[in-house]
C-alpha cells in the first residue's frame, strides 16, 4: 500500500502544523522513491453565528462564507509556501469547506479527492503523554473510507520501530485477510520511511475466573497453555508467511489495550499500526471497538487501517 493522494487536516488554531510536518516528511521519501505524491490541505469551517442572522439574505450567507473560505484557501497556501522547498515535486492542493461537523467534511472530502491516506494531529491533554481524541477523531476512526495516520508533535527518528497489531485468536479467514493488510502495508511504509524492522503484537485472553470456580475439573493452567499455544503456532504462520523474525513477534497474555501499549513503550515505536472496524457487537470484538481504547494509550503515533469491505465479517 503507498500513499500518493494524502490529504493533510489543518488545525487553525494552532501555531505548529505537525499533520503537515509528518505528510511532507512521507511525501518527501516518496519523492525519492521516484513516486508521484500529492498534498491537500484541508480546513473544515464553521461559525454558527453566521447561520443564525435574520438580517441577511441566503445569497448573503454564501457571500460571506465564500469570502471566509477564500482567506482560509490563501493562509493555506501561505502554509505551502513556508513548507514545501523550492525545486519540489511534490504536487499541492488546498480545500476549504464549511462544514458544521469536522469528521463529515473530512470524510466527503476523502470521497470527493479520491484520497488514500488522512494525516491529523492527535493533541495530548495538558499533563498527560498518551493520546486524548476528541469526538472528531473517534467519528474518523469508525467512517473513513481510508487509512488515517494519527500524528503527535515530535520528529520522526531514523530506524524508528513500527509495531503492528494483529489478531492471531483464530483461523477465521476475515482475520487473516486484515492481518496480512496491516502487515503488508506496514512493511511498505517502512520501506519508504527507511523504518527499522516491524514488529507484531497479539494478546490472548487471561484464564475466565467463573469457570475456574464453577468447574471443579477445569484445569486453569492447562487452559492457559491451550490458548497460548493457539496463538504461537498462529503467529509463527503469519510472521513465517513475511519472513520476521521469532524475536520481532510478540505474544502476551492480558487485554490488548494493555498489552499493545506496553510492548510499544517496551521496543519504543514510532508508530503502531492497527485495524479498525466500525460496527458494534461480536463482529467489531479485539482490533474493533478494542481499538479505540488501544489508541487512547498510546504515546506514539497510529496508523489505522480498515479492513476491505468485502472481507469483513458479516
Amino acid at each position: 500500500m503507498r500513499f500518493n493522494n494524502i490529504l493533510v487536516v489543518i488545525d487553525p488554531t494552532s501555531d505548529t502544523q505537525p499533520s503537515l510536518s509528518r505528510a511532507l516528511h512521507l511525501a518527501q521519501q516518496l519523492e525519492k522513491a521516484h513516486d508521484a505524491v500529492k498534498l491537500t490541505l484541508f480546513l473544515s469551517l464553521y461559525d454558527f453565528s453566521f447561520e443564525m442572522s435574520a438580517m441577511l439574505s441566503s445569497e448573503e450567507r454564501e457571500s460571506m462564507h465564500q469570502g471566509v473560505i477564500s482567506q482560509k484557501r490563501a493562509w493555506l497556501e501561505q502554509l505551502i509556501a513556508s513548507h514545501i522547498p523550492a525545486g519540489s515535486q511534490i504536487q499541492t492542493d488546498t480545500a476549504v469547506m464549511w462544514k458544521s461537523r469536522d469528521y463529515e467534511a473530512i470524510i466527503e472530502q476523502v470521497e470527493l479527492g479520491k484520497h488514500d491516506l488522512v494525516v491529523k494531529e492527535a493533541k495530548p491533554a495538558e499533563g498527560l503523554d498518551a493520546l486524548i481524541f476528541t469526538p472528531t477523531d473517534w467519528q474518523l476512526l469508525r467512517k473513513c473510507p481510508c487509512p488515517i495516520l494519527m500524528v503527535k508533535e515530535h520528529e520522526w527518528q531514523s530506524e524508528g520501530r513500527i509495531l503492528v497489531a494483529v489478531n492471531v485468536s483464530d483461523d477465521e479467514a476475515y482475520h487473516d485477510v486484515l492481518n496480512k493488510k496491516l502487515v503488508t502495508s506496514s512493511r511498505d511504509l517502512a520501506s519508504v520511511l527507511s523504518a527499522g524492522r516491524i514488529h507484531l503484537v497479539s494478546a490472548y485472553p487471561t484464564t475466565p475466573v467463573n469457570m475456574a470456580i464453577d468447574l471443579p475439573e477445569f484445569n486453569p493452567n492447562a487452559y492457559t497453555d491451550s490458548v497460548r499455544g493457539q496463538h504461537l503456532i498462529n503467529m509463527k504462520a503469519l510472521r513465517q508467511h513475511f519472513h520476521i523474525d521469532e524475536d520481532h513477534t510478540h505474544v502476551e497474555e492480558g487485554l490488548p489495550e494493555e498489552v499493545i501499549p506496553q510492548v510499544a513503550e517496551e521496543i519504543k515505536a514510532e508508530m503502531v499500526v492497527l485495524g479498525t472496524i466500525g460496527r458494534t457487537g461480536l463482529s467489531a470484538a479485539f482490533l474493533g471497538n478494542t481499538a479505540e481504547h488501544v489508541i487512547g494509550r498510546l504515546n506514539c503515533d497510529v496508523l489505522a487501517i480498515k479492513p476491505d469491505p468485502e472481507v469483513e465479517e458479516d
